[in-house]
């Protein structure tokens, strides 16, 4: 029973910071698994709808932009594979980590660096934690259409930067970040000026 875990959103300026773990089933090998990043988006969602379908379990675990400000990002994300792991309905032996340090948990675990190009369940875990995350940012973008969010997925590209500039932050984007807190203090100044 061991269980891939993976997120996704550690560096957009918006929204939340979105973790999945995956035990997948021994007896139902899913083919062509791979870091979510290597493969495209149609062959994203087509595993996606396999991992769901044919894992032992899964759960999406994810922390809010008001968490992320509150503990900073990286405890927010090591929250949010907590709830991921606690959430499944099978709990794991052993927990595998993507990345280069696991959540204070009372799980066995280890971090591996790249494990999402190297371990199955750490792949399935990215692919679900991308998929979760880029419809977030589509529900975000029909929501605030002026920013560019099913583009840039929320993160720092010029476009974003320029939208934040003109237009200020949503009430989901992570205030604690420093783009958006100097998108604020120029808005603020335009007030003031």
């Amino acid at each position: 029973m061991i269980a891939g875990v993976d997120e996704v959103g550690r560096g957009p300026l918006v929204g939340d910071v979105v973790t999945a773990a995956v035990i997948l089933h021994p007896d139902q090998p899913i083919v062509g698994l791979a870091d979510s990043k290597a493969i495209s988006e149609k062959k994203r969602l087509r595993l996606a709808d396999e991992i769901r379908e044919n894992a032992l379990c899964w759960c999406i675990g994810r922390a809010s932009p008001a968490e992320i400000d509150k503990l900073n990002i990286l405890h927010a994300t090591m929250l949010a594979m907590t709830r991921a792991v606690q959430g499944l309905a099978v709990q794991p032996e052993h927990v595998m980590v993507d990345g280069n340090r696991c959540p204070p948990w009372q799980y066995s675990s280890e971090a591996v660096v790249k494990g999402d190009g190297l371990i199955a369940a750490i792949s399935a875990a990215s692919i679900l934690a991308k998929v979760t995350r880029d419809e977030e940012m589509q529900q975000l973008d029909a929501l605030y259409p002026a920013y560019g969010f099913a583009k840039h997925k929320g993160y720092p590209t010029a476009l974003h930067l320029q939208k934040l500039a003109e237009l200020g932050p949503t009430p989901l984007h992570r205030i604690s970040f420093k783009p958006v807190q100097l998108a604020l203090q120029s808005r603020q100044g335009e007030l003031h000026g």
